[in-house]
Protein backbone atom coordinates (compact mmCIF):
# COMPACT_ATOMS: atom_id res chain seq x y z
CA UNK A 1 0.00 0.00 0.00
CA UNK A 2 2.71 2.01 0.73
CA UNK A 3 4.13 1.84 -2.36
CA UNK A 4 1.18 2.84 -3.80
CA UNK A 5 0.95 6.01 -2.11
CA UNK A 6 5.00 6.93 -3.13
CA UNK A 7 4.11 6.01 -6.91
CA UNK A 8 1.24 8.55 -6.38
CA UNK A 9 2.99 10.84 -5.17
CA UNK A 10 5.74 10.56 -7.70
CA UNK A 11 3.40 11.10 -10.31
CA UNK A 12 1.98 13.90 -8.45
CA UNK A 13 5.16 15.63 -8.55
CA UNK A 14 5.41 15.27 -12.49
CA UNK A 15 1.97 16.64 -12.90
CA UNK A 16 3.30 19.56 -11.28
CA UNK A 17 6.20 19.43 -13.09
CA UNK A 18 4.32 20.08 -16.63
CA UNK A 19 1.99 23.00 -15.38
CA UNK A 20 5.46 25.01 -13.89
CA UNK A 21 7.28 24.48 -17.82
CA UNK A 22 3.77 24.60 -19.68
CA UNK A 23 3.64 28.25 -21.35
CA UNK A 24 -0.01 29.49 -22.19
CA UNK A 25 -1.24 30.16 -25.99
CA UNK A 26 -2.27 33.21 -24.89
CA UNK A 27 0.83 34.23 -24.10
CA UNK A 28 2.99 33.56 -26.83
CA UNK A 29 -0.01 33.72 -30.33
CA UNK A 30 0.12 36.09 -32.33
CA UNK A 31 -3.11 38.42 -33.07
CA UNK A 32 -5.65 36.29 -31.20
CA UNK A 33 -8.80 38.48 -31.77
CA UNK A 34 -8.50 37.98 -35.99
CA UNK A 35 -10.49 35.18 -37.28
CA UNK A 36 -10.62 33.86 -40.85
CA UNK A 37 -12.11 36.91 -43.22
CA UNK A 38 -10.78 39.60 -40.62
CA UNK A 39 -10.82 43.15 -42.23
CA UNK A 40 -9.08 45.77 -40.49
CA UNK A 41 -8.58 49.50 -42.09
CA UNK A 42 -4.94 50.72 -41.70
CA UNK A 43 -4.92 54.24 -40.39
CA UNK A 44 -1.24 55.01 -40.94
CA UNK A 45 0.29 54.87 -44.33
CA UNK A 46 3.75 54.84 -43.79
CA UNK A 47 7.12 55.76 -46.54
CA UNK A 48 10.29 56.08 -44.73
CA UNK A 49 11.88 59.68 -44.46
CA UNK A 50 15.61 60.79 -45.10
CA UNK A 51 17.37 61.90 -42.09
CA UNK A 52 20.85 62.81 -41.18
CA UNK A 53 23.50 60.09 -41.45
CA UNK A 54 21.40 58.16 -44.28
CA UNK A 55 23.36 56.47 -46.96
CA UNK A 56 21.46 56.86 -50.28
CA UNK A 57 21.81 54.99 -53.65
CA UNK A 58 21.30 57.70 -56.15
CA UNK A 59 21.10 56.31 -60.00
CA UNK A 60 20.71 58.97 -62.86
CA UNK A 61 19.09 57.35 -66.53
CA UNK A 62 19.04 59.73 -69.40
CA UNK A 63 17.43 56.81 -72.13
CA UNK A 64 18.06 59.85 -75.32
CA UNK A 65 21.71 60.25 -74.05
CA UNK A 66 23.56 58.02 -71.70
CA UNK A 67 26.18 59.88 -71.79
CA UNK A 68 24.57 62.66 -69.72
CA UNK A 69 23.69 59.95 -67.05
CA UNK A 70 27.32 59.70 -66.55
CA UNK A 71 28.84 62.83 -64.44
CA UNK A 72 26.02 62.21 -61.88
CA UNK A 73 26.41 57.75 -61.64
CA UNK A 74 30.36 58.23 -61.88
CA UNK A 75 30.70 60.61 -59.25
CA UNK A 76 33.17 59.40 -56.01
CA UNK A 77 30.86 60.29 -54.06
CA UNK A 78 27.87 57.93 -55.66
CA UNK A 79 30.30 54.96 -55.39
CA UNK A 80 29.30 53.64 -51.83
CA UNK A 81 26.16 55.99 -51.68
CA UNK A 82 25.20 59.54 -51.14
CA UNK A 83 25.80 60.22 -47.42
CA UNK A 84 23.41 62.82 -46.00
CA UNK A 85 25.29 64.93 -43.28
CA UNK A 86 24.11 65.97 -40.05
CA UNK A 87 22.36 69.05 -41.16
CA UNK A 88 20.52 66.67 -43.34
CA UNK A 89 21.83 67.92 -46.69
CA UNK A 90 23.78 65.81 -49.72
CA UNK A 91 26.40 67.13 -52.28
CA UNK A 92 25.27 66.20 -55.65
CA UNK A 93 27.33 67.05 -58.68
CA UNK A 94 26.66 70.37 -60.50
CA UNK A 95 23.83 70.53 -58.35
CA UNK A 96 25.71 71.37 -55.30
CA UNK A 97 24.21 71.48 -51.83
CA UNK A 98 20.60 69.88 -51.36
CA UNK A 99 18.38 69.36 -48.49
CA UNK A 100 16.96 66.17 -48.01
CA UNK A 101 16.14 65.56 -44.66
CA UNK A 102 11.85 64.58 -44.10
CA UNK A 103 11.85 64.25 -47.67
CA UNK A 104 10.50 60.05 -48.53
CA UNK A 105 12.45 58.44 -51.23
CA UNK A 106 10.09 59.32 -54.14
CA UNK A 107 9.82 62.98 -53.46
CA UNK A 108 13.90 62.67 -53.15
CA UNK A 109 13.47 60.85 -56.81
CA UNK A 110 10.35 63.57 -58.29
CA UNK A 111 13.27 66.63 -56.65
CA UNK A 112 15.89 65.46 -58.14
CA UNK A 113 14.36 65.21 -61.71
CA UNK A 114 12.62 68.59 -61.50
CA UNK A 115 15.94 70.08 -60.90
CA UNK A 116 17.89 68.11 -63.66
CA UNK A 117 15.72 69.01 -66.00
CA UNK A 118 14.55 72.63 -64.90
CA UNK A 119 18.39 73.69 -64.75
CA UNK A 120 18.99 72.02 -68.46
CA UNK A 121 21.57 68.98 -67.48
CA UNK A 122 19.32 66.20 -68.80
CA UNK A 123 15.61 66.72 -70.31
CA UNK A 124 14.54 63.25 -70.22
CA UNK A 125 16.03 62.65 -66.69
CA UNK A 126 15.36 59.46 -64.77
CA UNK A 127 15.82 59.31 -60.94
CA UNK A 128 15.95 56.35 -58.65
CA UNK A 129 17.06 56.60 -55.00
CA UNK A 130 17.24 53.61 -52.92
CA UNK A 131 18.11 53.39 -49.11
CA UNK A 132 22.01 51.88 -48.57
CA UNK A 133 21.36 51.50 -44.75
CA UNK A 134 17.97 50.82 -43.78
CA UNK A 135 18.45 48.50 -40.69
CA UNK A 136 16.74 47.84 -37.47
CA UNK A 137 18.30 46.56 -34.48
CA UNK A 138 16.86 44.08 -32.15
CA UNK A 139 18.05 43.62 -28.49
CA UNK A 140 17.03 41.15 -26.24
CA UNK A 141 17.17 38.80 -23.02
CA UNK A 142 19.64 36.44 -26.04
CA UNK A 143 21.64 39.00 -27.39
CA UNK A 144 21.49 41.54 -30.16
CA UNK A 145 20.66 41.07 -34.00
CA UNK A 146 20.47 43.54 -36.52
CA UNK A 147 17.95 43.48 -39.23
CA UNK A 148 19.07 44.48 -42.94
CA UNK A 149 15.38 45.87 -44.69
CA UNK A 150 16.14 45.61 -48.63
CA UNK A 151 13.33 48.55 -48.82
CA UNK A 152 12.75 51.54 -47.41
CA UNK A 153 9.35 49.72 -45.92
CA UNK A 154 8.86 47.27 -43.01
CA UNK A 155 6.67 46.39 -40.25
CA UNK A 156 7.06 45.68 -36.60
CA UNK A 157 5.20 42.27 -38.27
CA UNK A 158 8.11 41.44 -40.44
CA UNK A 159 10.67 42.69 -38.32
CA UNK A 160 9.80 40.08 -36.02
CA UNK A 161 9.72 37.57 -38.68
CA UNK A 162 13.15 38.20 -39.61
CA UNK A 163 14.00 37.55 -36.06
CA UNK A 164 13.00 34.60 -36.31
CA UNK A 165 11.55 32.73 -33.12
CA UNK A 166 11.04 34.09 -29.50
CA UNK A 167 11.89 32.69 -26.61
CA UNK A 168 9.10 31.13 -25.13
CA UNK A 169 9.48 33.16 -21.74
CA UNK A 170 9.57 37.01 -24.04
CA UNK A 171 6.58 38.88 -23.57
CA UNK A 172 4.62 39.88 -26.22
CA UNK A 173 2.95 42.28 -24.57
CA UNK A 174 5.52 44.25 -24.01
CA UNK A 175 8.09 44.60 -27.39
CA UNK A 176 9.21 48.06 -27.08
CA UNK A 177 10.04 50.44 -30.83
CA UNK A 178 12.28 52.95 -29.92
CA UNK A 179 13.41 56.05 -32.54
CA UNK A 180 15.26 59.13 -32.54
CA UNK A 181 11.54 61.74 -32.80
CA UNK A 182 12.93 65.13 -33.04
CA UNK A 183 16.02 65.06 -31.63
CA UNK A 184 14.50 62.64 -28.57
CA UNK A 185 14.68 59.11 -28.41
CA UNK A 186 10.89 57.85 -28.02
CA UNK A 187 9.68 54.46 -26.92
CA UNK A 188 6.58 52.62 -27.36
CA UNK A 189 5.15 48.97 -26.27
CA UNK A 190 3.35 47.05 -28.93
CA UNK A 191 1.39 44.09 -28.89
CA UNK A 192 1.63 41.46 -31.76
CA UNK A 193 -1.34 39.31 -29.70
CA UNK A 194 -4.05 41.66 -30.76
CA UNK A 195 -4.57 43.19 -33.68
CA UNK A 196 -4.86 46.83 -32.69
CA UNK A 197 -1.01 47.13 -33.13
CA UNK A 198 -1.86 47.84 -37.26
CA UNK A 199 -2.87 51.40 -36.10
CA UNK A 200 -0.02 51.86 -33.74
CA UNK A 201 1.81 54.89 -35.34
CA UNK A 202 5.27 52.87 -34.56
CA UNK A 203 4.14 49.74 -36.23
CA UNK A 204 5.58 51.08 -39.44
CA UNK A 205 9.28 51.13 -38.88
CA UNK A 206 12.04 53.59 -39.44
CA UNK A 207 15.35 53.29 -40.04
CA UNK A 208 17.83 52.79 -37.03
CA UNK A 209 14.78 51.40 -35.15
CA UNK A 210 15.40 49.83 -31.95
CA UNK A 211 13.35 46.20 -30.66
CA UNK A 212 13.76 45.66 -27.10
CA UNK A 213 12.48 42.45 -26.03
CA UNK A 214 11.33 41.51 -22.10
CA UNK A 215 11.37 38.43 -20.08
CA UNK A 216 8.96 37.17 -17.72
CA UNK A 217 11.65 36.90 -15.59
CA UNK A 218 13.62 34.14 -17.40
CA UNK A 219 16.37 33.58 -15.63
CA UNK A 220 14.49 33.28 -12.27
CA UNK A 221 11.99 31.01 -14.22
CA UNK A 222 14.38 28.71 -15.42
CA UNK A 223 16.46 28.57 -12.43
CA UNK A 224 13.35 27.50 -10.24
CA UNK A 225 12.58 25.12 -13.15
CA UNK A 226 15.86 23.37 -13.07
CA UNK A 227 16.32 23.29 -9.45
CA UNK A 228 12.25 21.79 -9.00
CA UNK A 229 13.98 19.15 -12.01
CA UNK A 230 16.20 18.16 -10.00
CA UNK A 231 14.19 17.83 -6.74
CA UNK A 232 12.06 15.73 -8.94
CA UNK A 233 14.58 13.66 -10.01
CA UNK A 234 16.23 12.87 -6.40
CA UNK A 235 12.19 12.01 -5.16
CA UNK A 236 11.86 9.60 -7.93
CA UNK A 237 15.20 8.10 -7.36
CA UNK A 238 14.28 7.95 -3.83
CA UNK A 239 11.19 6.05 -4.72
CA UNK A 240 12.22 3.71 -6.62
CA UNK A 241 14.38 2.60 -4.73
CA UNK A 242 11.97 2.57 -1.52
CA UNK A 243 9.70 0.15 -4.08
CA UNK A 244 12.65 -2.21 -4.60
CA UNK A 245 13.15 -2.17 -1.33
CA UNK A 246 9.50 -3.18 -0.33
CA UNK A 247 9.06 -5.58 -3.12
CA UNK A 248 12.18 -7.72 -2.09
CA UNK A 249 11.12 -7.90 1.26
CA UNK A 250 7.87 -8.71 0.48
CA UNK A 251 9.21 -11.58 -1.46
CA UNK A 252 11.39 -13.07 0.97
Amino acid sequence: MRAYKIIKLTLGLAIAMTAVSCVTPRRVNYLQDMTQGSQIELENRFEAKIAPYDELNISVVSPSNPTLAEPFNNNVANKNGYLVDVNGDIDFPYLDKIHVAGMTRLRLQETLTDMLKREGYISDAFVTVRFNNFKIFFLGAEGGKVLTVNNERCTFLEALAMMGQLDQHTRRDHIAVMREVNGQMVMRYLDPRSSDVFNDPFFMLQQNDFIITDNYNAGVVRSEITTVFSIFSAVASMASLIITVMLYRKSN
